[in-house]
């Protein structure tokens, strides 16, 4: 052992050299493959120090190097770019033309030159125009790429200073363009070296610019793009722009509606129009939204249904209408459920729901496979669950509802005549844990059983048949069956797609079917359907045997989009508003006058004022008591009792008039 005065201990020469213990954080020596992972991490680490400090420095070397691309604080983009376009104005340019000419939309274009043009070599005889946003940029030395996107389409441009026209517009248009801007490009048609169509622009103009920070779109690595719901649906505008996929569930959306217009115009069906606004929300039940007409003074509902208007007009002669429109229900925000949807509604005289189950498979099926190709496609139920694959090959299967209810129940059901009939459903659901809101009526109770026991064991195109007639007060009655009507639904996995029945033209069990329907509005049933004399006086002129359709848009929509969530097929669905929103609503609300609603305002009761002389001092007095705190006697608006009631006033004398505060 060595002590304090002892020298080191020589080791002979040629003797192996001792290896350098490297030990980790607990002490213990380290493996070789983790020495070299800690040796690799330890320089890549020093690298990219050194490579830092150098960025650091050369930064402080020369401040104004920094480019405009390279700022990733959205708001300081926003104020640099609202700042150079204000620049551009000042020195007399204009970020905002009225018009560009454009010889090929993007896609016209690509079609146009992708076999003309030859790798690495460009069209300098023919000079074209085009335009759109760009969604990326990149430079190489002189050497300018951007990639245009319009139209569903993307081409790039491929900008070099001997093609464009001036080498101070380059390098001026090149300064100015940024990710996100509209500009117009005219140029020649070629390819780059490694065969991609581009333009080589001899000039370049901005159209519009973008003052916003883009997210960057996704590509076909399914990277970047925009997947926060709230900002897809509350900015589509946004999401378009940067998610291109989207683009195509609109385009289905588009051509589903087209090729239903095509298959009912070949028929010989008139597309019509009916009112959106009624005094009665009738067709359906439904709770529906209340406005308020200043002039007629009076609710109207936003409709739930366009179907009694559109059987009015069958009435009329017109023996083949359809109607492809917005329908409005003040009913709940879901997967599958939005307060403003699109339907198809058609009406055929001569015809029964055999013949529209027929139809029905016919153009259902035949938008599937124009659609997608074939009979058979995959859809997600639900978020989160695997695809399922739906063949909607014809003929689609058919169950009778109460026969297939009973069936599936494992029991016997009571009779649809049995006065207990909504007690003993209502134990059958507590005893299968089913819940059914109040008011539990039988037409209620049935559509709770058969939602669980019938529909969401659905998963192939099937036509749910022979409704309860308590179920569907304007489908007539089954031939041959007691209690039941000719209707059938059509579902597909869970889904309801669409509604069908032979139509009820037999006005006096019409007008019984609305008093039991106004009945089990008077138990709190909300959406229970309302009275409708006019449309049983409409009966009573004869409406011929008729069938009457109703078809989903957006479900379809969703069906061959692969999309679960209604909001996906609806370019602005409705949102709860943000703290945000609501904020700007409450300082920016419109002020009451004639073009806004006031339903909370008292009416005057100008029954007391027909007949009486407003001429006179007393009765003018209880006129101006009457309107204390009211622009006009029935709200926020002149009706036609302000029109009569001003001129008798007016004949009266001036100058007493003109003491009456409120009259006056």
């Amino acid at each position: 052992m060595a002590t304090e005065g002892d020298a080191p201990e020589l080791k002979p020469e040629g003797a192996p050299k001792e290896e350098e213990v490297h030990l980790d954080e607990d002490g213990n020596p380290l493996s070789k493959n983790a020495l070299k992972k800690k040796l690799k991490a330890e320089k890549a680490a020093q690298a990219k120090a050194e490579k830092e400090a150098a960025k650091a420095a050369k930064a402080a070397a020369d401040p104004k190097k920094d480019k405009e691309e390279e700022i990733t604080d959205p708001h300081l983009f926003t104020e640099n770019r609202r700042a150079a376009i204000a620049q551009m104005e000042k020195d007399g340019g204009n970020p905002y033309p009225h018009k560009f000419h454009v010889d090929f939309r993007i896609p016209d274009y690509n079609t146009e030159f992708e076999a003309k043009t030859k790798d690495g070599e460009k069209m300098e005889d023919k000079t074209v125009s085009i335009a759109g946003r760009i969604v990326s940029v990149r430079h190489q030395g002189k050497l300018y790429f951007y990639d245009l996107r319009g139209d569903g389409a993307k081409v790039q441009i491929m900008s070099d200073p001997t093609t464009y026209e001036s080498e101070e517009g380059f390098a001026q248009i090149h300064k100015t363009l940024k990710r996100g801007d509209i500009v117009g490009v005219e140029g020649y048609p070629g390819k780059s070296r490694n065969g991609q169509l581009s333009i080589f622009p001899t000039k370049m103009t901005l159209l519009s610019p973008c003052l916003h920070m883009l997210p960057f779109a996704k590509g076909d690595s399914a990277l970047g793009g925009i997947t926060n719901m709230e900002t897809r649906y509350r900015q589509r505008y946004l999401d378009l722009i940067v998610n291109n996929d989207i683009r195509d569930i609109f385009a289905i959306r588009a051509k589903i509606i087209t090729e239903i217009r095509r298959y009912l115009d070949d028929r010989h069906f008139l597309e019509v129009e009916t009112p959106m606004m009624n005094m009665i929300p009738g067709g359906a039940t439904a709770k529906p939204f209340i406005t308020y007409h200043n002039d007629l003074s009076m609710d109207l509902f936003l409709r739930i249904a366009p179907e009694l208007y559109l059987k009015m007009l069958v009435i009329g002669g017109l023996d083949r209408v359809y109607e492809l429109g917005r329908q409005f229900r003040n009913e709940g925000i879901d997967l599958t459920h939005n307060p403003e949807f699109t339907t198809l509604e058609f009406y055929m005289a001569y015809a029964d729901y055999d013949d529209l189950m027929d139809m029905c498979e016919e153009l259902v099926s035949g938008l599937v496979k124009t659609v997608t190709g074939g009979y058979k496609i995959k859809y997600s139920p639900k978020p989160g669950q695997p695809e399922v694959e739906i063949d909607f090959t014809p003929p689609f299967k058919r169950i009778s509802m109460m026969d297939g209810l009973e069936e599936a129940m494992k029991c016997k059901l009571p009779s649809l005549d049995d006065p207990d009939c909504d007690i003993k459903l209502a134990k059958l659901c507590r005893e299968h844990n089913l819940e059914c809101s109040p008011p539990q009526t039988v037409a209620r109770l049935l559509d709770t059983l058969v939602g669980e026991f019938l529909e969401n064991d659905i998963i192939h195109p099937t036509f749910v048949t022979e409704h309860p007639q308590i179920m569907s007060p304007l489908a007539k009655y089954h031939r041959s069956k007691p209690f039941l009507t000719e209707r059938f639904e059509l579902f597909a996995a869970g889904r309801e797609l669409a509604n069908a029945y032979t139509e009820l033209n037999n006005p006096v069990i019409q007008y019984q079917l609305f008093l039991e329907q106004a009945k089990a509005g008077s138990a709190g049933d909300d959406e229970a359907m309302v009275m409708d004399d006019s449309f049983v006086t409409a009966l009573e002129h004869a409406l011929p045997p008729t069938g009457g359709f109703g078809l989903g848009i957006d479900r379809l929509t969703m069906f061959l989009s692969n999309k679960n969530n209604i909001k996906e097929v609806l370019l602005f669905p409705a949102m709860k508003p943000t703290d945000e929103q609501m904020t700007g609503l409450a300082l920016n609300a419109p002020k009451k006058d004639a073009t806004n609603t006031n339903m909370t305002v008292v009416a005057v009761d100008v029954s007391q004022f027909q007949g009486a002389d407003l001429t006179s001092e007393e009765t003018l007095k209880s006129l101006d008591a009457a309107l204390a705190g009211k622009a006009f006697l029935h709200g926020t608006a002149p009706s036609k009792d302000d029109a009569e009631l001003l001129d008798k006033v007016l004949a009266g004398d001036a100058a007493m008039i003109a003491t009456m505060a409120n009259v006056s």
